[in-house]
């Protein structure tokens, strides 16, 4: 498609954009969507996520799905807006430094891979738990599961798998669309088959339901402290779509297939969700005791109680095996975004210039990728190391993180284009309704779940000076990032002077010390 990567450079160019020596053409819109969807690992995240979502807000699990899908749906269309502008590897990075200046831009960067990184711990760690799990299964020996649980083990084979997933991103993004074209299709199906099977099953289930459209009203039976919780992890849920846009440069048609890619991601997402969920809820109710949603020895795995009762032996056998893919394929592909985030940083000057280093054969982000994969893998073993406690909170100072970075996203595409807000109808919809709703929703999270996570309840129950873990962890790492970013401008000024990529001024003015608006 040379005259496609022609057209991207030209508008690159005109944009202050740089090349960053990325294959062009070389995901096409299901490509997209497969990469998206394997980022956000529909398995490995219902199973991780119903049980909590179920305490906070019993039968309204539906609902709140939907609740979480509004804010994504609606930055997906913020990110498809600027990608049509500003097609670059940076994303919310290179787009916020556009829209709001150099320090902006960086702490957007920043919370983005904040984010990966901690998503890329938890991922391998279940990846490991499910690994044994199904070999445990698979022999009939029970004890092998619990080597997940030895610490010695557990970090040795995280790292291991880590080191896997480090290869495969660094192959070159061929490699990873095959492998991924397997891993989802074949969690996907099982997923399928698991609903199709527990809702068949449901009539005779002991703590069955029967269906109830009510389940998707959010507006009855749900308390608001309970409905922000539930949104919360809901929008974690949905957290990695946007690894379409970060394959921008990569993509066949720079300027349509990512955003259409990660439109269409989020939207199969839902669809997925609410079946398994509808599923579950009809088969196991959401009591408190035995297979109930609600048990709490059952929330942080719902499936492994669940997978016999409802596939038989060999079927959920198959299921642990779609958790195990599910959790190994978003291992691989959550490396992408990081990896093409740390490379427009790089490129840029926000980062090291040694990051925006190109493999001369795979075209890919190779350096960048192993220094993810070591960051990763120095962040779980410090982590683990520290204590279980600290990990828990780790994880939930994740929804900090995504609404972070994600509500400045959309911000930046009503300030991007504030010139030409009322040109058009689309415009009005789709550059600044859709966009502004989505990040006051994102921005409104972000704040409750700061001010939540002041209180050690909501993460493992650490806490320092009465204050809970995951603020310190969560604000903390935001604050870290401000440091940086003051030694970085200290010492490579560049970037932050708007020398290698302008910032788009408001009218009247200019860029800092380069004279651009």
């Amino acid at each position: 498609m040379p005259g496609a990567a022609s057209a991207s450079g030209d508008q690159s160019n005109q944009e202050g954009l740089e090349d960053k020596g990325l294959a062009p053409g070389k995901v096409g819109l299901l490509d997209g969507v497969v990469l998206g969807i394997s980022t956000v690992a529909p398995g490995y995240t219902l199973t991780a996520s119903i049980g909590l979502i179920v305490a906070a807000v019993g039968l309204k699990m539906p609902a709140i799905f939907i609740a979480g899908f509004i804010p994504m749906f609606l930055t997906a269309y913020a990110y498809r807006e600027l990608n049509s502008r500003l097609p670059d590897c940076g994303a919310s990075f290179t787009w916020s430094t556009k829209a709001f200046g150099p320090y902006v831009g960086w702490m957007c960067g920043w919370g983005m891979v904040l984010a990966t990184i901690i998503v890329l711990s938890n991922l391998a760690a279940i990846a490991v738990e499910y690994f044994y799990l199904f070999i445990a299964q698979l022999t009939g020996n029970e004890s092998i599961a619990e080597l997940s649980q030895n610490t010695a083990v557990n970090i040795a084979t995280t790292l291991a798998f880590i080191a896997v997933a480090t290869w495969i991103a660094g192959r070159g993004i061929t490699t990873s669309e095959k492998l991924q074209y397997v891993l989802v299709g074949f969690q996907l199906v099982v997923l399928v088959a698991f609903a199709a099977f527990a809702i068949a099953k449901s009539t005779s289930a002991p703590t069955g339901l029967a269906f109830s459209i009510d389940w998707f009203n959010p507006f009855t039976g749900v308390t608001i402290a309970a409905f922000v919780v539930g949104v919360t992890g809901s929008i974690f849920a949905f957290w990695g779509w946007d690894t379409c846009l970060t394959l921008g440069e990569e993509s066949k048609d720079p300027h349509k297939v990512p955003g259409r890619a990660g439109l269409l991601a989020v939207i199969t997402i839902l669809l997925t969700y609410l079946l398994v969920a509808v599923a579950v809820m009809m088969y196991a109710g959401v009591g408190s005791e035995g297979l109930g949603l609600g048990n709490p020895d059952n929330a942080e795995n719902v499936f492994r109680p669940l997978a016999d009762p409802v596939m038989g032996t060999s079927g959920g056998l198959l299921l642990f095996l779609a958790i195990f893919a599910s959790s190994a394929a978003s291992l691989q592909t959550t490396f992408l975004p990081a990896a093409r985030t740390m490379l427009a940083m790089g490129a840029y000057g926000a980062f090291p210039r040694k990051l925006a280093s190109i493999h001369p054969r795979y075209l890919v982000p190779t350096y960048a990728t192993v220094v993810a994969g070591i960051t990763t893998s120095v962040f779980y073993t410090a982590v683990k190391l520290l204590s279980e406690r600290a990990l828990v909170d780790t994880i939930a100072a994740l929804g900090i993180m995504i609404c972070w970075y994600y509500s400045i996203t959309a911000f930046a595409c009503v300030w991007y284009f504030r010139r030409e807000l009322f040109a058009s109808a689309h415009n009005v919809i789709y550059k600044l309704v859709f966009p502004l709703i989505g990040g006051l929703m994102l921005a409104a999270v972000f704040l409750v779940s700061l001010q939540e996570s002041l209180d050690p309840g909501n993460g493992s129950g650490a806490e320092l000076f009465g204050i809970g873990l995951v603020f310190y962890i969560g604000f903390g790492l935001l604050l870290l990032g401000t440091m940086l970013m003051l030694v970085r401008r200290a010492r490579h000024p560049a970037f932050f002077r708007g020398k290698t990529l302008s910032w788009d001024a408001p009218s009247g003015a200019s860029s800092p010390d380069t004279g651009r608006g």
